[in-house]
């Protein structure tokens, strides 16, 4: 089942769609793939930067360009403290380091803390990004296990962004959407929808989602 989803009008652009071009993913178990079918279809033209936060080992030296950047048109790097972000790239927290957006347009990466047994965490892309961009900010929550991601998902709607999550029953691993459902109220999308559907939110245009379905009690 489909149901509209209207992007927020803003009064100081005469009513035009908000242009939602800060976008943040997280993922863990099965991500690999999920983000090579994500980035693979991903548009190099897309209007908006993107942080990617899949759990990875501490030990794990994963060239993520090497792996995901020949298989896509879209740029995809690993996050450097104190760069600058930049469209049409798609940048990966490092193994072992929380992933941050700040107000300056800059990465912080950061040893802090694990959260959920894990760092990077979901949460603290998604929080910091909320925080810094408010209403500008798309949250997807893809396929994994464990709980990262849910309060990360709260904080973007209350800023004024929109949440998505990948269909629980199409996920390799739900665990993660259904925490994001219990959560929040994000709309439901496939891996086949979701590069058009991040497109058209990044340039402000009225997109259609799945209505999520109640969980059961």
């Amino acid at each position: 089942m489909f149901r509209r989803l209207l992007c927020a009008s803003d009064a100081t652009m005469n009513e035009a769609c908000i242009k939602r071009d800060v976008i943040v993913i997280g993922t863990s178990a099965g991500g690999v793939e999920a983000l090579l079918d994500l980035c693979r279809d991903l548009s190099p033209e897309i209007p908006a930067v993107m942080g990617v936060v899949i759990h990875r080992s501490p030990w794990s030296r994963t060239d993520v360009a090497a792996i995901y950047g020949h298989r896509t048109r879209i740029r995809v790097r690993e996050a450097r403290h104190g760069e600058a972000l930049q469209q049409g790239t798609v940048f990966f927290a490092p193994a072992d380091r929380h992933l941050k957006f700040n107000k300056a347009g800059m990465m912080e990466t950061s040893r802090g803390a694990k959260i959920h047994f894990t760092r990077p965490a979901v949460d603290e892309l998604f929080t910091s990004a909320a925080a810094s961009f408010g209403h500008r900010v798309v949250g997807v929550l893809l396929t994994g296990n464990g709980s990262d991601g849910g309060h990360g998902l709260v904080m973007i709607k209350q800023y004024g962004g929109i949440t998505l999550i990948q269909k629980p029953g199409e996920a390799s691993h739900p665990s993660m959407p259904l925490t994001g459902l219990r959560e929040d109220t994000p709309d439901l999308v496939t891996l086949d929808e979701l590069p058009s559907l991040l497109f058209a939110l990044a340039l402000g245009q009225r997109v259609s989602t799945h209505a999520p379905e109640p969980l059961a009690s």
